[in-house]
């Protein structure tokens, strides 16, 4: 009776230890929850990765949606919030980053769609340029929130107004899972290929 007891703390306590250990992975030294919460809703790891350029490792990215996605239609498409969380590994210039960001959108973007954006694009331009630099540990999300529209928080800080319109997100989504994303490994360990 005792080694079944045994046995059964045993098994619990490799359960226990393999959930905790399962709650978050590390990439370059950054940790990525399993999951995370967006206005209420649960949402799941769908993938994460490092952003190279060149060489040099810039960010960990994680996306979260309510279930498994592989496109960006699919997340689009996808009701509920949705959210893309960077964790800077190496100092940059945020207004620079945020001139990077306008770049991988004008990227994936048809330019009829691309006029639509670029009052979106000058504040969001405006978001990084306030924070001077971006240094390795920082964070920002981009949450989308059907009904309230896309959130950026940088450093833990929200910004005052969501963006309204849903092709903004779209754009912004692009950058990372468009037709030419920022870096196509990303891309693709984004979207769990």
């Amino acid at each position: 009776m005792k080694f079944l007891k045994r046995l059964s703390l045993v098994a619990f306590l490799c359960v226990f230890v393999s959930y905790a250990f399962a709650a978050t992975q590390e990439i370059s030294g950054v940790k990525v929850e399993d999951t995370t919460e967006v206005r209420g809703a649960k949402l799941t790891l769908n993938g994460a990765g490092i952003r190279y350029k060149g060489p040099f490792k810039v960010y960990v990215a994680g996306l979260y949606a309510g279930k498994k996605v592989s496109s960006l239609d699919e997340l689009v498409n996808q009701p509920g919030p949705k959210r893309m969380q960077i964790t800077m590994v190496r100092e940059i210039e945020a207004n620079e980053f945020g001139k990077l960001l306008t770049r991988g959108v004008e990227d994936n973007t048809n330019k009829s769609e691309m006029a639509k954006l670029i009052p979106a694009l000058f504040r969001m331009g405006q978001l990084f340029s306030d924070h001077k630099k971006l240094v390795a540990g920082d964070s920002f999300s981009i949450d989308w929130v059907p009904g309230v529209g896309t959130s950026i928080t940088i450093k833990g800080k929200p910004q005052v107004e969501p963006f309204k319109e849903p092709e903004f997100y779209k754009a912004l989504m692009g950058i990372w899972l468009g037709p030419v994303p920022a870096d196509f490994k990303l891309k693709d360990t984004l979207l769990g290929v």
